[in-house]
């Protein structure tokens, strides 16, 4: 069986096969490469084949690196690939100009080997790192899909209710990186429910009591399926999926916790997914006006939830409001 070849896939651009030639010399023993001699093959090839990373000339004749690169920019499918120009062109404004174009590197001519494969390691590897990334918000945002669609939902209650929650997290405070980081931990608040049984999950009358033990402890399921972490983006989750069922006087599940004893991510979810909730559509109610649901979140404020965040949230409500309608149901 013949091996595949995973080595990292680089194209090379230059008009001048010499220059080819010295940087096929450098990297062909660590890299799969494409070669182009035009600006016209570089984009088809960088369209057919994907590469990993670009290595561009800029000074090519009808088609300029810097306008290669502008297109491989506009161009969703290639957008994503980092471009590293190789030139002649010492100058501080061609530089400039080439890092506003979109390229991530610059290297000068005549190159120097050790720094040509310096360069593509510490690029590559950001590459690597940014699709870990990606990768592990997917999972998250899935996960999170999967315990609404249990719960016979669209999946647009966890897409509204994380953007609320985005929007109310920079109103407390956050930085807008926090948020982010909120937004996408958000999703995961109700992943227990993927525990808990359809009968029980799907029931449309009251719940006796023992069916709301059972319910209840979508909230404990959801932690131990998120799992214990350090720092980051699943210890947010796993904060938010144990606490966004805790109320500010105490009388909430699973642990009774109080005050600001309830970590401020879930204080924040708990607001947000209740809004929504209410004026949704659901199997069992239909949608309250947004001024109804507000009247709840007034009256509940001290009760359920931190009265701080239900005035910020009041005040967050043109922003609420858009989001409800770009991602309302059909």
């Amino acid at each position: 069986m013949d091996r595949v070849d995973s080595r990292p896939k680089l194209l090379l651009v230059d008009d001048e096969a010499t220059n080819l030639q010295v940087l096929r010399h450098i990297l062909q023993d660590d890299y799969r490469l494409l070669f182009a001699k035009s600006g016209a093959k570089a984009l088809e090839l960088a369209l057919t084949e994907s590469p990993d990373l670009v290595l561009l000339d800029v000074m090519m004749p009808g088609m300029t690196g810097f306008e290669v690169c502008s297109t491989l920019k506009a161009e969703p499918s290639t957008a994503g690939i980092p471009v590293i120009f190789v030139t002649a062109l010492a100058d501080i404004d061609d530089e400039a100009r080439g890092f506003e174009v979109g390229a991530v590197d610059y290297i000068t001519k005549p190159v120097s080997p050790p720094i040509v494969k310096a360069r593509l390691r510490t690029h590559l590897s950001l590459v690597h790192v940014e699709t870990l990334r990606q990768t592990r918000l997917e999972i998250v945002q899935r996960l999170g899909l999967a315990a609404e669609y249990k719960d016979n939902e669209t999946g647009l209650h966890v897409i509204r209710m994380s953007h609320y929650s985005q929007v109310l997290a920079r109103a407390a405070g956050y930085s807008a990186a926090q948020a982010e980081e909120l937004l996408h931990a958000a999703p995961m608040h109700d992943v227990g429910k993927i525990g808990i049984p359809d009968a029980i999950l799907r029931k449309r009358g009251a719940l006796d009591e023992d069916e709301w033990r059972v319910m209840r402890s979508h909230v404990t399921i959801g932690a131990r399926i998120i799992g214990e972490h350090p720092s980051g983006l699943l210890r947010t989750a796993q904060r938010i999926a144990l606490g966004h069922h805790e109320k500010w006087d105490g009388s909430g599940y699973p642990l009774g916790l109080a005050g600001e004893a309830i970590p401020l991510e879930a204080r924040i979810v708990a607001i947000a997914d209740v809004f929504d909730a209410l004026t949704s559509v659901r199997p069992y109610k239909a949608a309250w006006t947004v001024e109804d649901a507000l009247d709840l979140l007034r009256r509940e404020s001290g009760r359920h939830f931190d009265p701080r965040l239900v005035e910020l949230f009041m005040g967050c409500l043109p922003d609420v409001l858009a989001i409800k309608a770009r991602w309302a149901e059909e």
